[in-house]
């Protein structure tokens, strides 16, 4: 047999590895789907024993932490190692939500020392970039995806989580991690829109009498006039302690000259995207004791932000005023 006898053209390699490379990725996308898909819903049967407690306080954060690749993301510090240094920093909280946690969550786990941690869901395009830090047990998770989505915000399946998070023996908190839809054109808006419709009607559906936290990345302000926070604070009754501590309770309205402040220029005074809400219970009460934007225990020694978002904490008190807990 000679070499002629085997030649293949170079049109027909090219015919062939563009083939194998095709199958390939459809295999790596289906067996990464399967993976991420079966990470949706999960409840842990291990049972925890806890004191039998009926007051209590709690540290809370929500960060996004800009865990896109390096190459595309927009913090300026390096991520890998600065994701690792949010890891450490968070360890002071008690519960903990982040978002864009999608390409460094080894770096984010690795040296933090939270008991209870969710399972990420994966990189990009799999994951949704919601995960939990708890020193509480998590009981059951949700993942639920948007239904609606705009742009860039439809290349993952971004949406909320929700988490049964056991305080004490008999004390239950229904916590919420979200991120909406981003941008302000008129798609994301509406997208947005019906994120926040979407989201409430699952809290009404599934923590009707429970005390609850939704803390998040809402990519929206009360007094931007595309966002509908004002209907979703109506419908769920949740009450947002930054407008209770900085403005004596008076939520801001939305008017047409509104200009969207830099979220890492934010002061106590200024509303920022990244919230926390809360609710009570019909037998557990939160009582918020103080809120605070956390910049510069999330900051390198040179005064660098570890993310493009700071970081919001809320301490609270909670006390169980019921006699049954639902299980």
């Amino acid at each position: 047999m000679t070499w002629t006898s085997v030649f293949i053209p170079y049109e027909r390699w090219r015919l062939i590895v563009g083939i194998l490379l095709i199958f390939g990725i459809m295999i790596w996308y289906m067996v990464n789907y399967k993976r991420a898909t079966a990470r949706n819903t999960y409840v842990y049967s291990v049972q925890h024993e806890l004191t039998d407690a009926h007051a209590g306080s709690l540290n809370l954060l929500t960060y996004n932490i800009a865990g896109l690749p390096q190459v595309i993301s927009s913090a300026k510090t390096p991520r890998a190692e600065s994701i690792r240094a949010i890891g450490l920093k968070v360890d002071q909280f008690d519960l903990i939500n982040v978002q864009e946690d999608f390409h460094y969550n080894v770096d984010l786990y690795q040296y933090n020392q939270h008991p209870f941690r969710t399972e990420t869901k994966g990189k990009v395009p799999f994951g949704d970039g919601l995960n939990t830090l708890s020193k509480y047990p998590i009981m059951e998770i949700r993942r639920v995806p948007w239904l609606h989505c705009s742009g860039t915000d439809c290349l993952t399946p971004k949406g909320f989580a929700y988490m049964r998070v056991q305080l004490a023996k008999d004390v239950f908190l229904d916590l919420y991690n979200m991120h909406a839809t981003a941008h302000t054109n008129k798609a994301a808006l509406q997208a947005r829109r019906h994120n926040m419709e979407q989201l409430a009607a699952y809290i009404n559906t599934h923590s009707e009498g429970n005390p609850l936290i939704v803390m998040g990345d809402f990519n929206a302000h009360y007094a931007f006039m595309g966002d509908n926070i004002h209907d979703f604070k109506k419908k769920t009754g949740v009450v947002d302690p930054w407008v209770d501590f900085f403005l004596e309770g008076k939520i801001p309205e939305p008017y047409a000259d509104f200009m969207i402040p830099h979220k890492l220029e934010l002061k106590p005074e200024v509303e920022s995207i990244d919230k926390i809400l809360y609710r009570h219970g019909k037998d557990v009460k939160l009582i918020p004791k103080s809120y605070a934007i956390e910049d510069d225990l999330f900051s390198t020694d040179d005064g660098e932000h570890l993310s493009d978002h700071l970081a919001i904490s809320l301490k609270l008190d909670w006390e169980f005023i019921g006699h049954n807990s639902k299980n």
